[in-house]
């Protein structure tokens, strides 16, 4: 069943259809042609609409991670999807040994942007057939954001029900490795109280006797990424004492939504100013970029809310029919003028290098895009846990 995370149509066991009435069917089919139409126009260069200029960014997301020397310590990479966790913790300095991947398209990207990393994709890269003991002595951190889909509001929050949990498996890999520290990444939606008895059971009481765990939430906005988007972090360490000098990453950047930040912090970019936009007289941090794949329909849309549309509005930024380029999106202007987002806007506004290489299908690209942690977040947790590890490069 894991194997159907990257199933698509109403086969998919987590597929509920949505009850429409013929009206409302009549609608989105009509918009739906429409759409399809204005591209194709687009496509021919036969479109009177005016086409945007295509601007550069400002922001450049690898200028909020310097690449440091190697530090000693060594990370393995599971439920690795589009990379996130793999950046930060490689530009921290660590020593990546593998990353462990199910969907061949997500590994796929993996190893065209690192050609030397050891990826496994496709069944070699499902977790459950792994033997970890290999790895044993091996990994100073282990790390993986499991699926979220069981926790978050689109992927219906069924927890251990649903058959994408994998944080057993995560567990299991930790029991099994005995990495010096681990991180579990996942929506914040698995903070809440409605999973407290499921992380007891399912991740502190399987652990507690060998690791140390703290829990906390991180803003990806409070490390210079553009957006808004806050994930919950399970970090163990195996010695107390390197376990007591851990702290929890501090932020780098101040924000609108910032509180009790120090003034000093240099600010976070808004949307328009991170891609290069002019300046309309407002700006702000993007809503929560929405992932394609957490549900079986293909999309290219971000739009994860009706207050996530009204702030895009605000923007003057169309979040729906991401472009795969920015001169697809140029040449193809949303119905109300808007800014229309191309494939590398989001890798700016999720705080990936604009080179990263997402490809065609979109909507499979912005699914790993949305799916991923946010490299600066992951980067400045990596420093924080090579600081506590005291490696002998020190």
């Amino acid at each position: 069943m894991y194997k159907q995370l990257a199933a698509r149509g109403t086969d998919a066991p987590w597929y509920q259809g949505w009850e429409l009435t013929e009206q409302e069917r009549a609608t989105f089919r009509a918009t739906t042609i429409a759409s399809q139409q204005a591209k194709r126009r687009a496509a021919s260069g036969d479109c009177s609409e005016c086409k945007h200029p295509v601007y550069n960014p400002r922001l450049n997301p690898l200028d909020l991670m310097p690449q440091l020397v190697g530090n000693g310590l060594s990370a393995l990479s599971l439920f690795s999807g589009g990379g996130g966790m793999d950046i930060g913790f490689d530009r921290a300095g660590f020593n990546h040994v593998a990353s462990y991947e199910i969907m061949e398209g997500a590994a796929s990207v993996l190893s065209a942007a690192h050609p030397e990393w050891a990826v496994y994709g496709g069944d070699s890269g499902d977790v459950r057939g792994v033997d970890w003991s290999k790895y044993r002595g091996k990994i100073d951190v282990l790390h993986g954001g499991p699926p979220c889909q069981p926790f978050s509001n689109a992927g219906r929050q069924n927890g251990a029900s649903d058959v994408r949990d994998m944080i057993p498996e995560f567990v299991r890999a930790v029991l099994a490795i005995r990495p010096r520290a681990f991180v579990c990444e996942n929506v914040s939606g698995l903070a809440t109280k409605k999973f407290k008895n499921y992380i007891e059971s399912t991740i502190i009481e399987p652990l507690k006797r060998q690791y140390v765990i703290r829990q906390f939430i991180l803003n990806a906005a409070d490390f210079g990424v553009p957006q808004a988007r806050r994930r919950v972090l399970f970090v163990g360490f195996a010695d107390q004492g390197e376990a007591a000098q851990f702290d929890i990453p501090t932020p780098t950047h101040r924000h609108y939504r910032s509180t009790g930040f120090p003034h000093n912090l240099p600010a976070t970019m808004g949307v328009r100013e991170a891609l290069g936009l002019p300046d309309i007289g407002f700006d702000a941090l993007s809503p929560t970029l929405r992932s394609g794949l957490t549900g079986p329909r293909h999309t290219t849309s971000v739009l994860s809310s009706v207050s996530a549309l009204k702030q895009w509005n605000r923007l003057g930024v169309w979040p729906n029919g991401v472009a795969a380029d920015r001169a697809a999106a140029s040449a193809y202007v949303a119905k109300n003028g808007h800014f229309r987002l191309s494939l590398q806007d989001c890798l700016v506004l999720q705080g990936f290098p604009g080179d990263w290489p997402v490809e065609r299908p979109v909507y499979f690209a912005l699914g790993l895009i949305g799916n991923s942690v946010a490299p600066p977040m992951a980067y400045n947790l990596a420093n924080s846990i090579s600081r506590a590890l005291h490696p002998a490069t020190c």
